[in-house]
């Protein structure tokens, strides 16, 4: 497995050969930056730490600035580690979009868009309780009952309930790359991806 650090810059359509209009996201994959080779004999397990976005330097601690001047690079705002490449690249190597080609499948992790505190209608699909008429008003949207009174008199573990929603890491899994475009950097995905426009998402192969 191999992947690369990018932005969602937001959704879009194209048509297919046959005429159906897809819906797309569109990623800016990379470029990123080998910031660090880790090995079985020097950390106890194989990854390549990759780095992405730009970061100003007085923002960035001295610690990372001696971490990032190793690479001969600058400041990063995301640093992700992937293992199992194909073939660790070398310290300070550029990795691009053309990792990817048309027709792969591959995984996007991100962080889902925030909704704040909901109830069980939106945030569990709850149908609500009693109908729309005879004097029902401040129950359409209510839980209802949660459990018997009797025994064991408390409410159980795993009830849906209203909380917060959204706001968590999440994997779309088996997305199609419909066009790479190299020149740009950017990666057209078939379906949606995790986050809000200009989020940072992760895509793996």
């Amino acid at each position: 497995m191999s992947g690369i650090i990018g932005k969602k810059i937001g959704m879009t359509s194209i048509f297919a050969a046959d005429g159906k209009a897809i819906p797309c996201t569109v990623v800016e994959a990379g470029p990123c930056v080998v910031t660090q080779v880790k090995t079985i004999e020097s950390d106890g397990y194989n990854a390549v730490q990759l780095a992405f976005g730009e970061k100003k330097e007085k923002r960035t601690p001295a610690a990372m600035k001696g971490h990032f001047k190793k690479a001969s690079t600058t400041p990063k705002r995301k640093l992700v580690e992937f293992r199992h490449f194909p073939e660790a690249p070398a310290f300070g190597t550029e990795i691009k979009v053309d990792l990817f080609a048309e027709g792969d499948y591959v995984d996007v992790v991100g962080t889902s868009i925030g909704k704040g505190f909901q109830g069980v209608v939106k945030r569990h699909n709850f149908s609500g309780v009693g109908g729309q008429t005879h004097g029902q008003h401040n129950r359409l949207r209510a839980p209802g009952s949660r459990g018997a009174s009797s025994f064991p008199s408390r409410v159980l573990k795993g009830i849906r309930t209203a909380g917060h929603m959204g706001n968590v890491r999440v994997k779309m899994q088996n997305l199609q790359v419909v066009k790479v475009v190299p020149e740009q950097n950017l990666l057209i995905i078939k379906g949606s991806v995790p986050g809000h426009n200009g989020a940072i998402v992760i895509v793996e192969k």
